[in-house]
């Protein structure tokens, strides 16, 4: 199952199917990550340079075995950084080991305990980047003026969270997340916070582009059957948020005509 190719997501000019991205992080084994990816039906997949083998150790299991480019767009992500320069630098690592690849995830952390993003570093890496020719997609935190300024720099996709890294607690502010939404000119993907397939479906019934989730799938008690499910809400809610919803009432209104009922 796929959204129609009329209703593609669109990142630095590439067309996708899936509106459903998803990481590699916190699997059993690498083809518990192969079937759960597979199962997910997503087509771009994140990638964390600083924790995971991609060829840059020789002798180890390589990522890339089990998530080959020529199936996969790969998202290299700058998970675990703390400052501006290591998330550069780690970008141009990853641009050399995939072979001048210019499509990246930016995340500066700010906090060890909570993960959110530092937000002044995350700006001074994405103008970096972006000067330096990389296609920047950026996780931060959902604030509309941020967002927006971080869609002026250059990014080609926002990314702010809908809650805390892992936390699984779902859309905290969807008031912020639909003001980010409503005023944004790139695509605005949801990333962190979403623990279950109703999360999913109701960021894409707000208006996202589209979601990144990880630990949802991977800590799930079945993997694989959360990844089919977190597909199949991402197609719902996409096509729901497109069918429009029906006004929300106070009272009753009857599904059947009650005008003219004979006696």
């Amino acid at each position: 199952m796929s959204t129609p190719k009329t209703d593609a997501l669109v990142i630095a000019g590439k067309a996708y199917d899936s509106r459903l991205l998803v990481g590699t992080g916190k699997y059993k084994d690498m083809e518990q990550t192969r079937a759960a990816i597979e199962a997910s039906g997503a087509q771009i997949v994140t990638v964390a340079i600083r924790r995971t083998n991609i060829g840059q150790n020789a002798g180890e299991p390589n990522l890339l075995d089990v998530i080959p480019p020529s199936r996969y767009t790969i998202l290299p992500n700058t998970a675990g950084c703390y400052t501006a320069e290591d998330a550069v630098r780690t970008c141009r690592l990853a641009r050399e080991l995939l072979d001048g690849h210019k499509l990246v995830k930016l995340e500066v952390l700010g906090d060890a305990k909570t993960l959110y993003p530092d937000v002044t570093a995350t700006l001074e890496a994405a103008k970096t980047l972006v000067k330096d020719g990389f296609d920047v997609m950026v996780y931060c935190t959902d604030d509309p003026i941020l967002c927006k300024r971080l869609e002026e720099i250059g990014c080609v996709s926002v990314m702010p969270l809908a809650a805390p890294i892992g936390s699984g607690l779902g859309i905290q502010n969807r008031y912020n997340i639909l003001t980010i939404v409503e005023n944004a000119k790139v695509p605005i993907i949801v990333d962190a916070g979403v623990g279950t397939a109703s999360d999913a479906a109701i960021a894409m019934e707000l208006g996202c582009d589209g979601v990144l989730m990880n630990t949802a799938i991977a800590e799930a008690k079945n993997p694989v059957l959360m990844a089919s499910a977190m597909r199949h809400a991402i197609i719902g809610g996409r096509e729901a948020f497109r069918a429009g919803r029906m006004p929300r009432r106070r009272f009753a209104s009857a599904s059947s005509p009650v005008d003219g009922l004979v006696g």
